[in-house]
């Protein structure tokens, strides 16, 4: 359903046109810090209006802690904060009600749930509930970083332009501070322009594109994570899946180590100059059996292009029982990546805060 976590668990709620949106989050010590300044930070990198490259639409996207916690401390119960939606036109998604969109959650949603489900915006499927878990992403990072946990991401590519990828030998302190502050978070920002050159062309022909999102998480002991079906790589995996347009994901070498030898793959362990155990090689993208090395941990997450593009596409008339075309109205993203990049890395501090909390 619509909750996350074994140690610390999150429930998002809302639907997209709804009043309002939120989540809540149960499990946080008493006492536990969380800054409301931060929280709005994350949520304004996932904002839509704020570039020439995504939605004309506005959401302000000003979150609002209701309860659990007093004068910037939880006080032992369950969290919740809201967002208000504002900026909505339901009457976008008037002509919907009976042709479902492809790609789209309409048809099965309307399998499911009948004439009670909701279309605005793909109700409880839009990518508006993204929203909600930038908020418990951003109190976990909040709580990470006080264990000397970093977690950043970036726009690996967008369409056939791909940036400089991490470093997966070293911790890169430095870009992974300035990644997190940027609303186009490129390492190479000339392949950035190029990428945005790539979005506008989609954009004039009436089209979208997709991309890969890559995320680097540094400062995890070894060990830290389960094995089998409570590993590092299931627990990261599933909370990235709750993010909608997500279609792949792949850690280390990922399907490029399915091409490789034993003796190409194999992470070689060594002694550095401070005693501590590191590897020669990253392959395994910082993770064996379900356990952190103590290498940075690296997955890439692929993003499908936007589905709701101006172009007629074809469909069918659930109520006249006939195939039919369908031309989509409203304000979308040509690209979704930019804005998905906040809510990757937010996914990831909230698993790695549940791994961390199950230790």
């Amino acid at each position: 359903m619509n909750t996350f976590g074994e140690n610390i668990k999150i429930t998002v709620f809302g639907q997209s046109h709804a009043e309002a949106i939120g989540v809540t989050i149960d499990g946080l010590p008493s006492g536990t810090e969380i800054d409301g300044q931060y929280v709005q930070r994350l949520l304004d990198l996932r904002a839509p209006g704020r570039s020439d490259v995504s939605t004309k639409r506005k959401e302000p996207d000003k979150v609002e802690f209701i309860s659990g916690v007093i004068d910037g401390k939880t006080c032992g119960t369950s969290v919740c904060a809201v967002i208000k939606n504002t900026d909505m036109h339901s009457k976008d998604y008037s002509n919907l009600l009976h042709k479902p969109r492809p790609s789209h959650a309409d048809y099965p949603a309307m399998v499911k749930y009948g004439e009670n489900y909701d279309i605005r915006g793909g109700g409880q499927f839009s990518g508006r509930l993204t929203a909600p878990i930038c908020i418990a992403g951003a109190v976990a990072l909040g709580i990470l970083e006080k264990k000397g946990v970093k977690i950043a991401s970036h726009i690996y590519s967008v369409g056939s332009v791909s940036d400089t990828p991490f470093d997966t030998l070293s911790d890169e302190e430095w870009l992974m501070e300035k990644l997190c502050g940027m609303d186009f978070a490129v390492i190479d920002e000339k392949k950035g322009e190029e990428m945005r050159g790539v979005i506008k062309s989609a954009a004039e022909n009436l089209d979208s594109v997709g991309g890969v999102i890559e995320c680097k998480i540094t400062g995890l002991e070894a060990g830290t994570g389960s094995p089998m079906f409570d590993g590092l790589e299931n627990v990261i995996s599933r909370a990235v899946f709750g993010v909608p347009a997500v279609k792949g994901i792949e850690f280390g070498a990922g399907f490029e180590g399915a091409k490789m030898y034993g003796s190409e793959f194999n992470d070689a362990y060594y002694f550095d100059g401070s005693g501590k155990v590191r590897t020669k090689t990253n392959n395994a993208g910082g993770i064996c059996g379900g356990m952190a090395t103590g290498m940075p941990v690296i997955f890439r997450a692929a993003i499908k292009p936007t589905p709701s593009i101006a172009r007629a596409q074809e469909t069918v008339d659930l109520e006249k029982g006939e195939n039919t075309v369908l031309e989509i109205k409203g304000r979308h993203d040509p690209c979704i990546v930019p804005r998905a990049n906040a809510v990757i890395r937010a996914a990831a501090a909230i698993a790695v805060l549940d791994a961390i909390y199950s230790e």
